[in-house]
């Protein structure tokens, strides 16, 4: 199982505000009932590493879909293949850290 972060930057589009596309990304994931998380960042998906990257690909085509003319998507994938890793453990373990460094 692995965890990737994907954050897709629309630009030129004559306004700061990127939420309109970041909304859309995440109607998306819904619809393709993908398990996410949203972050003030970016977005972490779990899946397998092949098909998070074909995703990917996918929601870096949304923002064309609606007129923009030229985007920027960053993706940082986290394939960890000794165990499953799910939305959230990485931060249960290191809040389970903290807890028992007190």
């Amino acid at each position: 199982m692995a965890l990737m972060q994907i954050t897709v930057i629309p630009l030129g589009l004559g306004s700061p505000s990127v939420g309109e596309y970041v909304a859309d990304i995440e109607k998306f994931l819904q619809s393709e009932g993908v398990v996410c998380q949203l972050h003030d960042m970016g977005t972490v998906i779990q899946g397998e590493a092949v098909e998070l990257l074909a995703l990917a690909a996918r929601i870096h085509e949304l923002p064309f879909n609606k007129g923009v003319q030229r985007a920027v998507t960053q993706i940082v994938l986290d394939d960890r293949r000794d165990r499953t890793v799910t939305i959230g453990d990485k931060v249960a373990s290191v809040r389970a850290r903290l807890a028992r460094a007190k």
